[in-house]
Parts: C-alpha cells; structure tokens; sequence
C-alpha cells in the first residue's frame, strides 16, 4: 500500500496514511451545479457576517451583552463555512479528492469546533430572550458585559477542549485498509469506522457530542421558552404579549433552522439509513444555511444595526422580516 506510511513495524505501532480521499460528491449526479450554489451560499455568509462584525466592532453602542454573543455567532458563522467550503475547492476547482492526513485533521476540528460554537451562542441567545421577558427590570444586573463574556469565552473554551480530545482519538486509530471517506469532508463518523483498531473512544464521544451540542442545548432552549410563555401568560393585554413574543420569532426560526435537519441527520439516521447522497445533501445544508440566515434573519435585522446603517448611509431597509429588538 504505498498510500499508507508505517511510523514503526511493530504490532502496536499506528497506521497513518499520507492522504484521505474524500469522495462524497463522486457518485452524485450534476455535483458541480450543487457547488456552485454551496459557493453563492458561501459569498452571502461572508459577506453578512463580515459586516456584522465589523459593525459591532465599530459601534461602541453595541458593545452590549446581546451584541457579544451576536458577535460570537458570526464569528463561528464564518469559521465553520470557511472551513467546509475550503475543503470543496479542492475537489471541484483543483479536481482532486485527496487531503493530506494532517489537512484532513484540521478540518474535522474546525467544522465541528464552529459548529459547536454556534450551537452553545444559539442557547445563550435563549438565555438573553428568557433574562430580557422574564426579569426585564434586572436584566441589566444580570447580563453584564463581563458575564456575556464568561459565557461566550467558556463555550469557546470547553468545545476547543472538547474537539482536541476527539482529535486526539483520531491520532490513536490506524487506517489499515481504506483511506476512503464517504463524505463531502473529512466527517468524524466516516473517518473512525475506517480504523481497523478499536475505535469504542471515537464512537462514544461521537454520542457524547450529539448529546451536548444537539439535545442539551435543544432541552436548554426549550425550558426557556417555556418560561418565557409562562411569564407572557401573565401580561393581561394581547399586544403587550406579542409585542414580547416579537423579539423571540428570529431566534426561534433560526433555532429551528440550526437544529432541525441535525435532528433529522443524526436521529433519523440511526432507523433509517439514508443514501449516501441525501445524507451529504442534508448535512451539508445543515452546515451551510443556518451561517448564511444567522446575520440575515437575527444581526441584519435588529433596531441597533439598521439605526447604524442608515446614519453611516449603507442602508439596509430591504430586509423583509420584521425588526428585532
């Protein structure tokens, strides 16, 4: 196997390959207009998180909690499609599968370190809604600059820390026989059942991860907006009730958009085993429609940012869905 290098001949020693060979989009049909559209895709989320981040850097108005954690999502938002959509450049523009080991190592733990990232800001955007309609005389006292801060900074830190752990298991797996990955990139699942070693480490914190970054933060999600309709429950006119329930609809959709075809991937999955090409067709607008809609639907769109667009004359006015406070 001359793909295949031996860093010692001995029965413990750990096979590494030099390359992967990612072959996703091989079977499937017209996979090159399918790009182009995951690039348009690409261009929009670059260009709506960019200025996102360059907006709340500049403003000094929006150096405010909820901004922190906006920030942060974006931040992730571009991180996560970078790091996909750099690995398809080299299967369509430079006509090659193959990823060096190393490569193939480093995108794994970006994908899933953003993705994660953006899970844990889409909870603590939940927590902002539950603090904002459930305490609105303390949410000030509650919400500070300092702890937004510790919150965004121990979700970085802890799935950095996490993802380097499952990185680390990686390392330890030996690629014997094929090197091929049935995926669009280097995916954590196709890659550890190619180990021709034990690889139980990789498949329990594979359920691990589902369990932290999709039912937690869904259940987290889901108890605060539960809160948040008991609280508005409470408020005895109609309009003072939807007028509160207004700030919640972008963060609501986007949570929905983010979580649902995760669930259906990582869930359904285990019952029904989908096509490969369904699976990479999902899970890839999974990844890259929630990064695209996140600075659209929820940054773009609030009071804040359009107030700074129109005195700097960039002008935003023609965002169709409704203003968030």
């Amino acid at each position: 196997m001359s793909d295949i290098s031996f860093s010692n001949a001995t029965a413990n020693s750990v096979i590494r390959p030099q390359y992967f060979q990612v072959t996703g989009f091989s079977n499937m049909p017209h996979a090159k207009y399918y790009f182009i559209f995951l690039c348009f895709v690409y261009a929009v989320t670059l260009l709506g998180n960019s200025f996102v981040t360059l907006i709340i850097y500049i403003d000094r108005r929006l150096h405010i909690p909820k901004y922190v954690a906006i920030f942060s999502l974006a931040v992730a938002d571009l991180g996560e499609s970078t790091a996909l959509i750099s690995n398809l450049f080299g299967i369509f523009v430079f006509n090659t599968e193959r990823i060096g080991y190393g490569a193939c190592l480093a995108n794994l733990f970006f994908v899933f370190l953003f993705n994660s990232v953006q899970s844990v800001m889409l909870t603590v955007l939940a927590y902002d809604r539950f603090v904002a309609i459930c305490f609105p005389l303390r949410y000030h006292s509650i919400l500070t600059n300092t702890s937004m801060a510790i919150l965004v900074s121990a979700g970085w830190v802890l799935n950095f820390l996490f993802m380097l752990i499952g990185l680390i298991f990686i390392t330890r797996l030996s690629f014997c026989k094929s090197t091929v990955i049935d995926s669009y990139f280097c995916d954590h699942g196709p890659i550890y059942r190619l180990a021709c070693n034990d690889n139980t480490p990789s498949i329990t914190l594979a359920k691990v991860y589902i369990v932290l970054h999709l039912f937690l933060p869904m259940s987290v999600i889901g108890l605060s907006y539960a809160f948040i309709l008991l609280a508005l429950s409470k408020i005895t006119s109609w309009e003072g009730r939807l007028k509160a329930l207004k700030t919640c609809f972008s963060h609501l959709f986007l949570v929905s958009v983010f979580y649902g075809p995760l669930l259906v991937t990582f869930v359904a999955g285990f019952f029904t085993p989908f096509h490969l090409n369904t699976r990479i067709i999902t899970t890839s607008l999974s990844y890259a429609i929630p990064a695209m809609l996140n600075p659209i639907v929820y940054s773009l769109n609030t009071v804040e940012i359009k107030d700074f667009a129109r005195k700097t004359g960039l002008g935003i006015e023609w965002l169709p869905i409704r203003q968030v406070s």
